[in-house]
C-alpha cells in the first residue's frame, strides 16, 4: 500500500510528489503517456528538439525575495539539480501591425518605458498599475484559499471587504476601455495568451497577477522543459516511490465515501494499487470522470459545468544556420495585425490568425544541443476541430488532414511574412492541433489551459485543492491557474494538505 498515490507526471503531479517523497512518504505516480511530464515533455524530430509547453518561467530569478521564492523551492525539491537562463530584457515584445514595444522588468522600468513611448497617458498608466497592484493582491488570497480547510477557506472567500469577486468579475476589456490610445490598449492587454482567455472575458485578477509574475525577469530551464521531470522524478524513487508510464487511470476507488486507490489499464493488464490518498493532476474533469457518480455528485456537477479553455494551434519550426542574425532572439514576440488584439481566430474562416505568438527556445537555453528551433502559437476556437476531438490515437481521417495541411500552409506564410530573413533557414515544420493536444495530454477538447479562465472559474470552490470525496485532492493548472508556476503550487498546496509540515518549507 503506497501512502499517497498521484495521477498525472506534469509539473504539479511531480511537485505534489516530490515534496511528499521530502516528507518520506512512498509514492506512486501514473502517467498515461510514454514520456514523464505532462507539457513540460519534449520531443525529438530529427536534429530539432521541441519543447511542448514552456516558453518561460516567473519566480526563479536570484533575488532573496518573492522573485525568487519558486526557484527556491525547486532547488530543495531537486536537490539544486535545476538551473535557469536569463531570457533577457526585454523578455516579452508585443507587435502591433508596424509598431513595437518592448516589455521589460522590474515593474517600475516598464512603466517609465510606457510613460516615455506614451507621454499624454501618465494618468491612465498610473491607474493601470494601481489597479494591477490591487488585483494581484487579490489573487495571492485566492491562491492561498484554494489549498486551505474548506470552512476557512469560506471564511476568506466571504470576509468583509474582500477584493476577490471585484476584481475576478471584472475583465481585461473592461479595465482597458479606461485607455484612449488604441495602442496603450494593445500594450497592456497583449499576453493573453500567457493564461489562455481573450479580453472580453478574461478576469483582469488573472491578467494581472500573470503579467505581473515576470518582475523579477523572464528565465528558461538550462537542458530544456524536460529537466523538470529529470530532476523530480529521483526524488520520488529516492523515498520508495515510483513513476509509472503507460497507466491508464480508469477509476478512483472509493468505499464508504472514502477514497481506497486507483484501477487503470499498464501494458494491457487492469490493475489496482491501493492507498488512502489519492492526488489527483490530470485535470479537474477527467478526474470526476473516474469517480462513480454517487461519490460527491454535487461537486461533480460543479465540475462538469465548467468548460474546457481556448484551443491552440502550435507550428514547430526546424531552422539550419545562425536565427539571431535573421532576426530570432530570446525573447518571446506577441505579433498581432492590428491594434485589435481581443480576436480569437477562427481556423476555418480561410483568414490568417489575428495574433501569433512567436518564441525560439534554442535562443533561450545555453545548453542547447541540436540544431536552432522556434515555435508559433495561434490561440483559436475549439468547434472547428469537434468532429475530430474523440478520435483514437490512430485515426485521422483524410478532411482532418487536410484542413490540418491548409492551416500549416496559411500558419507557414503568415510566419515567414513577418520574419522573411528566417524563411530560407528554415528545414522543417509540424503542426499541432486540438486533436494533438487531446490525444497526449487528454485536455477537455484539446484546450490549452484545461478548464475556462473566467470568473465563474476563478470564484468556484470546486477548484480548491481538497474535495469533497475524502482522500482526494486536487492539482495543476486547473487548480491555482494556468502556467507552469501556478501549477506546480497548486502541487505544492495539495502536498502540505497531507504533511502540514511542508507549509513552512512553501514560505521560503
Amino acid at each position: 500500500m503506497w501512502d499517497t498515490i498521484v495521477i498525472g507526471s506534469g509539473i504539479g503531479g511531480l511537485g505534489a510528489a516530490a515534496a511528499l517523497a521530502r516528507c518520506g512518504q512512498r509514492v506512486l505516480v501514473l502517467e498515461q503517456h510514454g514520456t514523464a511530464g505532462g507539457l513540460t515533455q519534449t520531443f525529438q524530430r530529427h536534429d530539432w528538439t521541441f519543447a511542448t509547453g514552456v516558453h518561460y518561467v516567473s519566480g526563479v530569478g536570484p533575488e532573496p525575495g518573492p522573485g525568487g521564492q519558486f526557484g527556491r523551492l525547486l532547488h530543495w525539491l531537486t536537490g539544486g539539480e535545476l538551473a535557469f537562463a536569463d531570457c533577457g530584457n526585454p523578455y516579452d515584445i508585443v507587435r502591433l501591425g508596424s509598431f513595437e514595444f518592448g516589455i521589460v522588468h522590474p515593474q517600475a522600468a516598464y512603466r517609465d518605458a510606457l510613460q516615455e513611448r506614451f507621454p499624454n497617458q501618465y494618468l491612465a498608466i498610473q491607474q493601470w498599475f494601481d489597479d494591477l497592484d490591487a488585483a494581484c493582491h487579490a489573487a495571492r488570497a485566492l491562491i492561498v484559499e484554494r489549498g486551505l480547510p474548506g470552512w476557512l477557506a469560506w471564511s476568506l472567500r466571504h470576509w468583509p471587504g474582500s477584493e476577490l469577486r471585484r476584481w475576478s468579475e471584472r475583465t481585461l476589456a473592461q479595465a482597458l476601455t479606461d485607455i484612449a490610445n488604441p495602442r496603450l490598449r494593445g500594450v497592456l492587454g497583449a499576453r493573453w495568451g500567457d493564461y489562455g482567455a481573450a479580453p472580453h472575458s478574461a478576469p483582469l485578477l488573472e491578467h494581472a497577477l500573470v503579467t505581473s509574475a515576470y518582475d523579477g525577469g523572464a528565465f528558461y530551464p538550462v537542458g530544456g522543459p524536460a529537466r523538470f521531470a529529470q530532476t523530480l522524478r529521483p526524488a520520488v524513487e529516492a523515498a520508495g516511490g515510483e513513476l509509472r508510464l503507460g497507466a491508464e487511470v480508469r477509476e478512483i476507488v472509493v468505499a464508504g465515501g472514502q477514497v481506497r486507490g486507483v484501477s487503470f489499464d499498464h501494458g494491457g493488464v487492469r490493475c489496482t494499487e491501493s492507498a488512502r490518498h489519492v492526488i489527483s493532476a490530470m485535470g479537474v474533469r477527467a478526474t470526476v470522470d473516474c469517480l462513480d457518480a454517487q461519490a460527491a455528485p454535487a461537486w461533480q456537477a460543479s465540475v462538469q459545468a465548467l468548460q474546457p479553455g481556448l484551443c491552440g494551434l502550435v507550428l514547430y519550426l526546424g531552422f539550419e544556420g545562425d536565427i539571431a542574425v535573421a532576426g530570432a532572439s530570446a525573447a518571446n514576440l506577441w505579433l498581432y495585425e492590428s491594434d485589435d488584439i481581443g480576436r480569437v481566430w477562427q481556423p476555418e474562416s480561410g483568414e490568417d490568425a489575428p495574433g501569433l505568438f512567436v518564441s525560439f527556445p534554442s535562443l533561450k537555453d545555453p545548453a542547447a544541443s541540436g540544431l536552432p528551433t522556434g515555435e508559433v502559437l495561434a490561440l483559436c476556437d475549439a468547434r472547428a476541430f469537434a468532429p475530430w476531438l474523440q478520435l483514437g490515437a490512430g485515426e485521422r481521417p483524410a478532411a482532418y488532414r487536410e484542413f490540418k495541411a491548409r492551416l500549416e500552409t496559411r500558419l507557414l506564410a503568415q510566419f515567414q511574412r513577418h520574419f522573411p530573413a528566417l524563411a530560407p533557414l528554415l528545414r522543417f515544420h509540424e503542426l499541432a492541433t486540438p486533436v494533438t493536444q487531446q490525444r497526449y495530454v487528454h485536455s477537455p477538447g484539446g484546450a490549452l489551459y484545461g478548464v475556462e479562465m473566467s470568473a465563474r472559474r476563478l470564484e468556484s470552490p470546486a477548484l480548491d485543492v481538497r474535495t469533497p470525496v475524502a482522500g482526494l485532492l486536487l492539482a495543476g493548472q486547473d487548480v491555482s491557474g494556468p502556467g507552469l508556476q501556478a501549477a506546480c503550487m497548486s502541487g505544492l498546496l495539495a502536498a502540505a494538505a497531507l504533511e502540514p509540515a511542508l507549509l513552512r518549507q512553501l514560505a521560503i
